[in-house]
């Protein structure tokens, strides 16, 4: 529950779309975590304090980070995108993280350090959308308390050329609830072919990036035409699965720009030539195929990833 202030600062990001993204996801912190990692925090906390005029390089969200603030240009007035910092630095260790955006333009200007401990307990307060993060403790965390998140996952993908901001999502157990999964993963394809059938006008239920996706339609809407953000829903599910989930969107009043059904095909090579910026995905085996063609955010929901 929010307290006075956290409603405040709520209502003041209210009409923003707000992501929050950790240090190591915005910036490749590799060499300072191996410190970390092998010689303890003091040692990483001196490294970090040397080098804080060194600029780091960009991570594997930093060119999707860099295209969504960008969208605030596109706009003009006032910005419509907030980009929000929260790490596990402490700010006296996170003074390179901020000189490093400060050089490279990004307009982020809050963040949470937390010196050790989980910035997670700051997305609700924030009004964050979407939590990015490599860190698969807090990304768990922030689905738990009912926001968007994911754990990126390492890649050596080049940033997309295109000008626009183009999201993927897979289907069940991120944009709906891991109902009608949950039927293929017990009793198989057959089963979950015919309850899919039988409730085809029923709309699913709403996952994970629910909420998110709903945010980044109204963001989409404040572009008159030639919009700059595209997504897209890369689901296995083929036909006759197919119909639940286009009433479903249509029950939502959703708009997807681009729907692939698969059929179990590999996800990697469609999710190139469709040219995601960043695409989320609940089974670990579709986000290591993936993330060597795209920028991939693990969704930790859902019976793949009971215990």
């Amino acid at each position: 529950m929010l307290n006075g202030r956290e409603e405040d600062m709520s209502k003041e990001l209210g009409d923003k779309l707000v992501v929050s993204i950790s240090s190591r996801a915005l910036f490749d912190l590799s060499d300072s975590h191996e410190i970390y990692e092998n010689e303890g925090l003091e040692a990483f906390s001196q490294y970090q304090v040397d080098h804080e005029n060194d600029v780091l390089r960009p991570g594997d969200a930093f060119s999707f980070v860099q295209k969504l603030l960008g969208l605030n240009d596109l706009l003009g007035g006032a910005p419509r995108v907030e980009v929000i910092l929260l790490s596990r630095n402490s700010a006296d260790t996170g003074l390179r993280v901020f000189n490093s955006i400060e050089h490279y333009g990004l307009d982020i200007s809050r963040a949470a350090f937390c010196s050790g401990d989980s910035p997670y307990r700051y997305v609700a307060p924030f009004g964050c959308h979407l939590f990015l993060s490599t860190d698969a403790s807090d990304v768990r965390n922030a689905l738990n308390h009912g926001v968007a998140a994911a754990t990126l996952m390492s890649s050596n993908t080049e940033a997309s050329t295109h000008d626009e901001v183009r999201f993927a999502f897979d289907g069940d157990a991120v944009l709906f609830s891991d109902e009608a999964e949950r039927i293929y993963k017990t009793q198989g394809l057959d089963a979950f072919t015919e309850h899919e059938k039988a409730a085809a006008k029923k709309p699913l239920p709403g996952g994970p990036f629910k909420a998110f996706l709903r945010a980044l339609q109204g963001l989409q809407r404040d572009f008159s035409e030639l919009c700059p953000i595209r997504t897209a829903l890369v689901t296995a599910r083929s036909a006759p699965a197919h119909e639940r989930v286009i009433r479903t969107l249509r029950a939502w009043d959703v708009r997807i720009d681009e729907s692939l059904f698969l059929g179990g095909m590999d996800k990697g090579g469609f999710l190139k030539a469709y040219g995601a910026d960043v695409f989320f995905d609940d089974q670990s085996s579709h986000c290591d195929s993936a993330r060597h063609h795209v920028a991939t955010g693990h969704v930790p929901h859902g019976i793949a990833n009971d215990p």
